[in-house]
């Protein structure tokens, strides 16, 4: 059976991080990020699910994940993914755009997966620029023209791909990220939202593709990651973010990004900036 190799590697300069899956079967359950995700299939298919549609991607094939956008994936052809990825955090997104157009404003990319020769080709340089610790500003330049490829084929304004949200819901979603440290319970959201706990469940599915506890727990990690990014030790991250024990944080977190707490937080310990093993799902 093929090894899985995932490699990270956050590049300092252009404040994103790339990440390679080599041999990946395993499957990530239904879950968002809160920052970009621009990823390129190099072999093999798999089954994805985004925003309640389904897709069968293959090699070639170029993902588009907004911040917020749920998706979850299995392979399907019993092989094993190669995959190359970028994430970009919001903040970098909204200088870069205002680079590019002008305008601050977060674009919003659809579709989530299409077929693209021209992005590819300015996606695996770059990645390979990041990965191999380029420090010549030909990754800037090839960063900032496939942005401006996809933002003219593929963007929109931000706020327009973003579902309409009763507001139950928004104020749900409100209370559970102004308490994601505590433990809380349906109740207590229910009572914030003014609704029943079954309506409250196919609402929230509904509206954000995720039921409460996994947009909760998605919360938490995108939080924890932040907290070791900072050189925080995962028993720390644990208790400031809301998970029961250390153990329950280090399987959630290994689930969702395909990487232990421990290993993701050494890879910004190294003060080169480069190494360690890979991260995020595609």
């Amino acid at each position: 059976m093929r090894k899985e190799i995932k490699t990270l590697v956050y590049d300092e300069e252009l404040r994103l991080e790339a990440y390679r899956f080599e041999g990946m079967a395993k499957a990530f359950p239904n879950h968002f990020h809160d920052y970009y995700v621009i990823g390129l299939i190099e072999k093999r298919e798999r089954r994805l699910w985004c925003k309640h549609q389904e897709y069968t991607i293959g090699t070639g094939q170029v993902l588009l994940f907004n911040p917020g956008d749920t998706h979850a994936c299995v392979q399907a052809d019993g092989g094993a993914l190669d995959y190359r990825g970028l994430n970009i955090p919001k903040e970098v997104m909204l200088d870069l755009a205002e680079e590019i157009t002008g305008n601050r404003a977060l674009p919003g990319f659809s579709p989530a997966v299409l077929y693209d020769e021209e992005v590819s080709c300015y996606l695996r340089p770059l990645h390979d620029l990041v990965m191999n610790g380029s420090l010549e500003f030909g990754k800037e330049e090839s960063l900032l023209l496939m942005l401006s490829l996809l933002m003219q084929r593929y963007g929109q304004p931000f706020e327009e791909c973003i579902p309409e949200c009763r507001e139950e819901i928004e104020r749900a979603c409100a209370f559970m990220e102004e308490h994601a440290a505590e433990r809380i319970s349906l109740d207590q959201i229910c009572r914030e939202a003014g609704l029943s706990k079954s309506t409250l469940l196919r609402a929230f599915a509904k509206s954000k593709g995720v039921a409460p506890y996994c947009y909760l727990e998605s919360l938490r990690i995108g939080r924890a990651k932040k907290l070791l990014e900072q050189g925080m030790s995962p028993m720390e991250a644990a208790l400031k973010t809301g998970f029961s024990d250390q153990s329950h944080f280090t399987n959630y977190f290994a689930r969702f990004t395909g990487v232990t707490p421990g290993a993701y937080r050494d890879i910004f310990l190294k003060s080169s900036g480069t190494g360690g093993e890979g991260q995020a799902s595609p």
